[in-house]
């Protein structure tokens, strides 16, 4: 097997793992709720990102580099993996980061509110975006230059696989990270992994409708595989809790965005009241206390 083939197996495994876990855990059954305008969004980007973005970024990038750059084809291969490693971090995952942060500002968010608009956390949250807001993406075409500088293989596959273990993990449904706070013997190395990698309450706090418990930081925690870059940054917020919603307060009140305007916008527009999915409009900014309260979800404290 090469390294794509490694790659994708793992990947599909990890999934699979997940997919199960939400089910055992019975957190699937109990707070996932989905619509079928859910379903339409999350499976054609899911399916769109891996059949078109992804390859158009690496194909663009390949030709472009052929035409301006031929000498600088595979410049890198003879790199260390740690050396290959890093720069990716860096490339890829903090300019995901800055990408994340980016699209909460007015102009790109409703390239980005997509992700946000889920009443629930789940696997099958990860991907859900605008289509453009992974076409645009800065860390996807700077990783498909690395891949014409030489940074492949098995290292980039590996470094794939370790990032979305992060990141579907954030997402998941189950949350892995709360029976190991509980263990205090475990407590100095969850102070350790929850600065360095997304977690479960960190991310799922990113996704909270409100602000207000203390708990919500929707207005930070953008890290994707690093939360380190939320503590440089200063965007980090840590509670060992879980927020008690997630989604949008706009679609509480005035209904749930349809998922061909979420997944085309600027192309196809809402005619919703306060949407930001159309020319002029722009991020509902009324009042939190709203939207009522349900079952808690919290956590242990930290």
């Amino acid at each position: 097997m090469n390294a794509a083939q490694i790659q994708n197996l793992l990947i599909v495994s990890m999934i699979a793992g997940f997919a199960v876990m939400e089910i055992v855990s019975r957190r699937y059954r109990s707070t996932v709720h989905a619509t079928a305008n859910d379903t339409k969004l999350e499976l054609f980007m899911f399916l769109s990102l891996l059949a078109v973005t992804q390859p158009i970024a690496i194909l663009t990038t390949s030709k472009l580099g052929a035409w301006l750059a031929p000498q600088y084809k595979g410049a890198l291969v003879d790199w260390p993996w740690w050396a290959m490693v890093g720069i990716l971090i860096l490339v890829d995952d903090m300019t995901q980061y800055w990408w994340h942060r980016l699209s909460h500002s007015p102009l790109l968010w409703p390239l980005h509110r997509a992700h946000h608009s889920a009443e629930y956390m789940s696997i099958r949250v990860t991907f859900r975006n605008n289509f453009f807001y992974y076409l645009m993406m800065p860390g996807l075409w700077f990783a498909g230059a690395l891949l014409y500088l030489g940074v492949g293989g098995m290292v980039y596959a590996m470094y794939i696989v370790v990032k979305l273990l992060v990141i579907l993990g954030a997402h998941c449904a189950w949350r892995w990270d709360e029976p190991l706070y509980r263990i205090p013997a475990l407590r100095p190395l969850m102070w350790v992994l929850e600065r360095t990698i997304s977690t479960p309450a960190t991310h799922w706090a990113h996704h909270a409708i409100t602000n207000e418990d203390g708990i919500g930081h929707y207005k930070g925690n953008f890290g994707n595989l690093l939360f380190i870059w939320d503590l440089i940054f200063g965007s980090a917020h840590i509670t060992r809790q879980y927020p008690e919603r997630v989604g949008l307060i706009d679609d509480k009140l005035f209904g749930q965005e349809r998922w061909y305007h979420q997944m085309f916008y600027p192309f196809l527009q809402s005619s919703r009241e306060h949407t930001a999915l159309k020319f002029g409009g722009s991020i509902y900014e009324g009042p939190e206390s709203v939207v009522p309260s349900t079952n808690t979800s919290k956590g242990m404290t930290a």
